[in-house]
C-alpha cells in the first residue's frame, strides 16, 4: 500500500496528523486539525492532494457544527479555492457546499439501508431534508409513489431543488420552511417518515405521529452515549406515543455513526400500529 510522505515535518508533527477525515465529492475535510500543525497545514494539505488523486480541495473545520442550521466553518488549506462540490453516492449526484448546508457523507450506508426498505408505491416524507440526499437516493433507487422533503435552511433547499433536476426526478416535492408550520398544511398522510435531524428530533415526534398512516414506519435519529443505547431513544418514542395516543412497535435500533469516542448516532425504526 502506498504510504503518505510529507517532507519538512518532525516525527512528533507527523504523529499528530489526523488519521480520520471526510471526503465529500472532490473535497477532503479534516474535522479535528491540531492547532500545533497550523504553520504546516499548507504542506500537509498539498501532501494529501498529491496522495489522493480524486481530491481537488483540502479543508479543515475551524468551527464545529453550530447555529440554527447546524453548519461548520471551513478553511481551505490546499487546492482549488472553492467550497462547492458534487458528491456521488448510490448512483446519485448531490451538489452542495458543506459550509452552507448540513451534510454527512458518513451517512451514505445508512441512506442505503433506508432506501432498501422503501416499498413500491409508498408515500415517503423526509423531515429536515437538507440538500435532499434522502429524497434523491430513495426516488432514484426505490419505486416510491412520491417523496416529500421539508427543509428550513433556504440555501440547503436551493441545492435540494438543483439536485432534483440534476438527477432528473419527477416524483419529489420539496418545501422550504419550518416543519412545524409547513407540515400541518400538507393535506396527506405517509407510509414512511424519516427524521434525520442532527439533534433534537424528539421534539418533532408528535408532528410525525399526526402524519403517519396506520402501520406506517418512522425512522427516528438520535445521539446517545453507548450505555444509553437503545433505552434512552425508546423512552423518548414511548413518551411521545403516549402523548399522541398512538401505539408503537419498535422494530430495530441501528448504530449509524460515531459522533465522539463514546457517543453514537443511532436510528430507531418503529411501526405505528
Amino acid at each position: 500500500m502506498k504510504k503518505l510522505e510529507i517532507k519538512g515535518l518532525t516525527e512528533k508533527e507527523l504523529s499528530l496528523i489526523p488519521k480520520s477525515f471526510d471526503v465529500v465529492g472532490d473535497m477532503l475535510i479534516f474535522s479535528d486539525f491540531p492547532p500545533e500543525l497550523e504553520k504546516k497545514e499548507k504542506i500537509i494539505g498539498e501532501a494529501f492532494l498529491n496522495f489522493h488523486k480524486n481530491v481537488k480541495v483540502v479543508l479543515k473545520k475551524i468551527r464545529q457544527y453550530s447555529g440554527e442550521f447546524r453548519t461548520p466553518k471551513l478553511k481551505i488549506i490546499a487546492g482549488e479555492r472553492r467550497k462547492e462540490t458534487i458528491h456521488t453516492e448510490h448512483g446519485c449526484r448531490l451538489k452542495l457546499n458543506p459550509e452552507k448546508a448540513y451534510f454527512s457523507s458518513r451517512l451514505s450506508t445508512e441512506r442505503k439501508r433506508i432506501y432498501q426498505q422503501v416499498k413500491k408505491g409508498e408515500s415517503v416524507l423526509v423531515m429536515f431534508s437538507g440538500v435532499a440526499p434522502y429524497p434523491v437516493v430513495i426516488a432514484k433507487n426505490s419505486k416510491p409513489k412520491e417523496v416529500y422533503g421539508i427543509e428550513i435552511n433556504p440555501l440547503a433547499h436551493k441545492y435540494a431543488e438543483e439536485n432534483i433536476k440534476l438527477n432528473k426526478l419527477s416524483n419529489v416535492k420539496l418545501f422550504c420552511g419550518d416543519v412545524r408550520k409547513v407540515l400541518p398544511k400538507i393535506n396527506k398522510k405517509f407510509d414512511r417518515i424519516i427524521m434525520p435531524l442532527p439533534k433534537g428530533a424528539e421534539h418533532f415526534l408528535g408532528l410525525a405521529f399526526g402524519k403517519i398512516k396506520k402501520n406506517g414506519i418512522i425512522h427516528f435519529y438520535d445521539f446517545l452515549e453507548e450505555k444509553d443505547i437503545p433505552k434512552s431513544s425508546v423512552e423518548k418514542i414511548k413518551r411521545s406515543c403516549k402523548a399522541s395516543k398512538k401505539k408503537c412497535r419498535i422494530l430495530r435500533t441501528v448504530k449509524c455513526g460515531q459522533y465522539s469516542p463514546y457517543k453514537f448516532r443511532v436510528c430507531v425504526d418503529f411501526k405505528v400500529i
